[in-house]
């Protein structure tokens, strides 16, 4: 519901790939839920049609449209995005997944939390569509590199915020840099979220805030729980990349030499049946541990 509040001074950004329809849906219904908030909208580019579908969509609910001359991945789209946010007087960010949505309440709650701590990155809990929890907030094992699953080991690991819908204040932003644009895609959050611990930051996730997550909405069609090659790539071969920014050497070189494994884990996320045909899977997982190897960031070979 929409209440009478002003969201002057926060822009809402969008990071879109191929996902014109989704927008029109989803953040159509946030923006106009919003009143006063700037939406910006930064076009990693797909297709002829698609840009033209997006800047029709921004003219029509009057939007920012950023148009990206390729597709920069997320982190650097949100980068970008959050650039013209400033430019254009946004005192604070709220960072929106093109699958996702949240209400006015939930907004403000988010407002309310990074004005009592400007150092705050804070993020609503995220639920799919029916209702269970997608995140609310996630947790890392340094010692492993491994993700640990919601009830698994309680109290353990590092806490991190997923990027699909969080809010930060400009100081803040300012004082981490944004995000880390070697990622391209995955793992970037958890990187934003290390970054901002180590500059004296918070990490917060409001448990009565909601925003809701068509989780793989923007993710090419796959036939049953097979993930996409992006998805196997960048979260093998950014693991490694997440250990050479932040851990020490020790840790570094156990990462990698549990780095079969961990590949192997993402992989199995997409089910078996995907190795009854297993070239492309583990032709992508290969690609993904030797950049890793050697050292070879940014976009990859997409």
């Amino acid at each position: 519901m929409t209440g009478s509040r002003s969201f002057d001074g926060l822009a809402v950004v969008v990071v879109n790939y191929g996902a014109s329809d989704l927008l029109a849906d989803g953040l159509v219904a946030v923006s106009r839920d919003l009143t006063g908030a700037d939406v910006i909208v930064v076009d990693n580019l797909s297709t002829q049609a698609e840009r033209a579908a997006i800047t029709e969509l921004g003219a029509t609910h009057g939007w920012e449209i950023v148009p990206a001359p390729e597709n920069l991945g997320f982190g650097a789209g949100c980068n970008l995005g959050a650039a013209t946010a400033w430019g254009r007087g946004a005192t604070r960010v709220l960072l929106l997944n093109p699958d996702a949505t949240i209400d006015f309440a939930s907004v403000a709650q988010l407002e309310e939390a990074i004005a009592a701590d400007p150092r705050a990155l804070v993020a609503p809990v995220v639920r799919r569509p029916d209702g269970s929890v997608w995140t609310a907030g996630n947790r890392l094992d340094p010692a492993s590199g491994r993700m640990l699953g919601r009830t698994e080991r309680p109290g353990e690991g590092v806490l991190w915020l997923s990027g699909a819908c969080l809010m930060l204040t400009r100081d803040l932003w300012d004082r981490i840099g944004g995000f880390d644009d070697d990622y391209f895609l995955y793992w970037e959050d958890v990187d934003l979220s290390a970054r901002v611990t180590a500059a004296g930051g918070r990490l917060r996730v409001l448990t009565d805030a909601v925003a809701v997550h068509l989780v793989g909405g923007t993710q090419p069609a796959t036939a049953g729980r097979a993930r996409s090659p992006l998805y196997y790539y960048f979260n093998i071969r950014n693991r490694q990349l997440f250990a050479d920014r932040h851990l020490d050497p020790a840790l570094r070189r156990r990462w990698r030499r549990s780095s079969l494994a961990a590949a192997r884990e993402v992989l199995l996320r997409g089910g078996r049946r995907q190795f009854l045909r297993p070239v492309p899977v583990l032709r992508i997982a290969w690609l993904g541990l030797r950049d890793a190897r050697r050292g070879r960031w940014g976009r990859g070979p997409f």
